[in-house]
């Protein structure tokens, strides 16, 4: 199989995965508060914007929401879209990857910035527009699996970039 045809059907499998029955949920990355909207498979609002803190209690809030969604709108499956920014994105991920019926993906933030521009013609920064940004590219399929090592793998890639940073430095004196 050509890589344009695997690309291809890999797309048509991400478009599939989001059916009528699931609830995306675009989070834009924040160092202290993220902003989070809610769509479904057609790119209507559900519920408004949440702004939730970068810390349990923040995630917990998420959590309550995503799941009142569900229920008033009989959702059965989620989706939670954001972009890897920093390393800000990673305790939220685990926590999320640990509940039932919920898959993080990850956007690429040019796609964001070039959607964003694409949708109102501007170039303005707005946590909160780009949450929705997010949303809308996770229900086209443009987006990428996450992948966050545990355990001893977790440990190796540690290892890995410290020995990486080490050599660096090594070389430069």
């Amino acid at each position: 199989m050509s890589k344009r045809n695997h690309l291809k059907e890999r797309l048509n499998e991400k478009l599939e995965a989001v059916t009528f029955k699931t609830l995306i949920v675009g989070v834009d990355i924040a160092k202290h508060n993220q902003w989070a909207r809610f769509v479904d498979c057609r790119g209507i609002e559900h519920n408004k914007a949440l702004k939730f803190e970068n810390n349990r209690n923040g995630f917990n809030a998420i959590l309550a929401r995503i799941y009142e969604i569900c229920k008033q709108e009989d959702f059965n499956k989620v989706i939670v879209g954001m972009e890897p920014t920093g390393h800000y994105w990673k305790a939220f991920a685990n926590f999320l990857l640990k509940q039932a019926k919920i898959t993080v993906v990850l956007v690429n933030p040019y796609h964001t910035k070039r959607a964003k521009e694409l949708d109102d013609n501007s170039q303005t920064k707005s946590d909160k527009k780009d949450a929705l940004t997010i949303a809308r590219l996770v229900k086209d399929g443009r987006y990428f699996e996450t992948y966050l090592p545990h355990d001893v793998y977790a440990e190796l890639r540690g290892l890995t970039t410290t020995r990486y940073s080490m050599n660096k430095r090594k070389k430069s004196i």
